[in-house]
């Protein structure tokens, strides 16, 4: 082994780095490695985040970090001499980013695209720190690290001083909560240790981080590269009295005590081995519960006592943040994974409606309305971000007014649940006030948000319980009620083929309504326009209308263009199992060109019409419609008629 005296080790493996200690026999005495153990166990963890703009040399300052504590074994520096010939970008220099940067396609260009969580120690403290990436495809990288961080170190490029990037990263750091930064000026080897330079890049960064509310900002000249002012004090910069990077991580103070605040405990799995233990598992997330306890289990509002605190170790009388517990409770409650367990006196907020901070993740823009999944906590609810109060230009902090977001927007909205969930406020307890968003069709983390309250609108609104419900109004009309959504290009035959199904419809004695694209517009949707932010709010709304019209007991007839997956299956998702039928109308861009009743696909090639649906914007095809009609291969009537059986076969009629 190398003459370093410390393992390396994944957070994920273990927090404790053993080290070599040598009796006068040569070996370690048990008494020794309890000793040792019990001295581990009792340093404090930082957890800590690397972030700044692209080449700035954070896996570089880590890998420095991790080469100067002696964290390496020989095998990983031989490695690390053979990928620097054949990877690195420092010469004959070993490339200390190597030992951080894992992936290929890392190593082959030179950036950091994931998250690196690595684990060191020193005498005085363990430390977690994630390496994150600087470029701006990958904020959201950068985003997801600094969400499970206490201190942010922020480099920037001696050359080339504060940018947008640094910026950007210094907006979402506060915005998650962290108070403290280290800016380390890099490379100040390539500026020839200029402290005039130094202090020209401190003084800027830091009037911004007064203005985003970071309270504490160090700032150290270094050079990764050379190690200087990495763990060591520099000769090249005897101009500097400061701390060294190692020395301010080991002697800084840490964040308030999560244990400070209140009792928290999403449920994340409802465990019943048998007949005779139901039990509520989940992480604390703040403050301690104890045996006894007065709680209440949100939404619901029920409340109980804690009976047992229960682990794979035994019974506990108390149980603090951080641990993962099993509660039983002296009453029988409907509970479920999502809830959250809290004392019954200091409960969180519930509500439908929130104003948030949101990051967008995509490369697809974020459009008002849209229908996605979202997950607060343990629970996973429908929703959609119903306004964009405003973007913020993370140069200046100017507030501007946008229509959608577009990747790495950083924006204050009002998000919707589908129902109602508990939440405290991102700065009370960001393990309970932060959300990720997710796109339905892909399943991709599009974005994250950080509540800051309750809308007040939201807790006063209440479903009136009415007398006569859908059963009863179906039942008199001697049908069911649902919705045939018909959905296809311009010219395919929607309108068409929907009047003639409603014709016999209304032969047949049933009761029905016809939703048309067109007409509503002339109405309800005349202020919308057709840009793709109008083109989801008008789906929303007549889905909305279409939904109160099975209220009424009615075969609702839907013919829209409705271009996105997304928000027909938004439409499909508020009705019943079964209330949604998907009619997808399907015609060839030509034949449909060639039909043109309207002319406008005449207008539209001839750049007249902006955004028209198959040649300025796309139209994204049923997967599984439940009824899928080829327009150009039999004639309306015959069409209408398979709707009728579709209809039949599905006992509509």
């Amino acid at each position: 082994m190398a003459p370093n005296d410390r393992y390396e080790a994944d957070v994920r493996d273990t927090d404790v780095t053993p080290r070599e200690t040598e009796s006068s026999a040569g070996k370690a005495t048990p008494a020794e490695v309890a000793a040792y153990l019990k001295s581990q166990q009792d340093k404090d963890l930082l957890r800590f985040i690397t972030c700044g703009s692209v080449d700035d040399g954070k896996s570089t300052l880590i890998g420095r970090l991790l080469y100067d504590c002696q964290l390496l074994f020989e095998d990983q520096l031989a490695q690390l001499d053979a990928d620097s010939s054949k990877f690195g970008t420092t010469g004959e220099e070993p490339d200390m980013a190597l030992l951080v940067d894992g992936l290929q396609a890392e190593r082959e260009q030179g950036i950091t695209i994931d998250v690196a969580y690595r684990f060191f120690t020193t005498d005085k403290r363990k430390f977690v720190v994630a390496d994150t990436p600087g470029h701006e495809q990958y904020t959201r990288n950068m985003a997801t690290g600094a969400s499970h961080s206490e201190l942010a170190v922020l480099l920037v490029d001696a050359r080339h001083g504060v940018l947008t990037q640094t910026r950007r990263h210094s907006y979402i750091v506060s915005l998650l909560g962290i108070r403290q930064v280290v800016l380390a000026v890099n490379k100040m080897d390539l500026v020839d240790w200029d402290e005039a330079t130094f202090e020209r890049i401190a003084a800027d960064y830091r009037t911004f981080a007064h203005q985003v509310g970071i309270e504490q900002v160090t700032c150290i000249p270094v050079s990764a590269l050379k190690g200087d002012n990495i763990s060591r004090r520099s000769q090249s910069m005897a101009w500097f009295k400061g701390p060294s990077l190692l020395e301010q991580l080991e002697t800084v103070q840490l964040a308030s005590d999560p244990s400070a605040r209140a009792f928290r405990l999403p449920v994340q799995w409802v465990n019943r081995p048998n007949l005779d233990f139901r039990g509520y598992a989940g992480t604390v997330q703040g403050g301690q519960v104890r045996v006894g306890d007065d709680v209440a289990v949100l939404p619901s509002g029920k409340t109980s006592k804690v009976e047992r605190i229960v682990t794979m170790d035994g019974d506990l009388a108390v149980a603090s943040d951080g641990q993962a517990v099993t509660l039983t409770l002296a009453h029988e409650i409907d509970i479920s994974r999502g809830d959250v367990i809290a004392p019954a006196q200091d409960r969180p907020t519930v509500t439908d409606q929130v104003h948030a901070h949101l990051i967008w993740m995509d490369e697809r823009e974020m459009l008002p309305g849209r229908s996605y999944l979202i997950q607060l906590g343990t629970a996973f609810v429908g929703g959609q971000i119903n306004r964009i109060k405003h973007t913020v230009n993370v140069n200046t902090l100017e507030e501007t007014a946008a229509s959608h977001l577009e990747l790495n927007d950083v924006a204050v909205c009002d998000v919707a649940f589908d129902r109602p969930v508990p939440f405290d406020p991102y700065a009370e307890n960001p393990a309970t006030g932060a959300f990720i968003v997710i796109d339905r069709m892909t399943n991709a983390t599009v974005g994250a948000g950080m509540i800051d309250y309750a809308l007040r609108r939201a807790t006063n609104v209440h479903w009136h319980d009415t007398k006569v419900d859908k059963a009863a109004r179906a039942l008199v009309k001697a049908q069911r009620p649902c919705v045939l959504w018909f959905t296809g290009l311009s010219g395919a035959g929607k309108s068409v083929v929907s009047d003639l199904v409603e014709q016999r419809l209304s032969a047949m004695g049933k009761h029905t309504m016809m939703l048309d694209g067109d007409n509503v517009r002339h109405g309800l949707n005349r202020d919308l326009g057709f840009t793709d932010e109008d083109r989801v709010e008008n789906i929303r709304r007549v889905a909305e209308v279409s939904r109160l019209m099975t209220e009424a007991g009615l075969i609702t007839l839907v013919s829209f263009i409705s271009p996105f997956r997304s928000e027909r299956r938004m439409a499909r998702e508020m009705l019943p199992e079964g209330e949604f039928l998907e009619v997808f109308v399907d015609a060839p861009l030509a034949v449909c060109e060639q039909r043109d009743p309207k002319g406008l696909y005449k207008k539209a090639r001839a750049g007249e019409i902006p955004n028209f649906t198959g040649i300025g914007s796309s139209y994204e095809r049923p997967e599984a419609p439940e009824l899928h009609l080829r327009s150009d291969q039999a004639s309306a009537e015959e069409l209408a008629q398979q709707v009728i059986g579709l209809l039949e076969a599905r006992g509509m009629l």
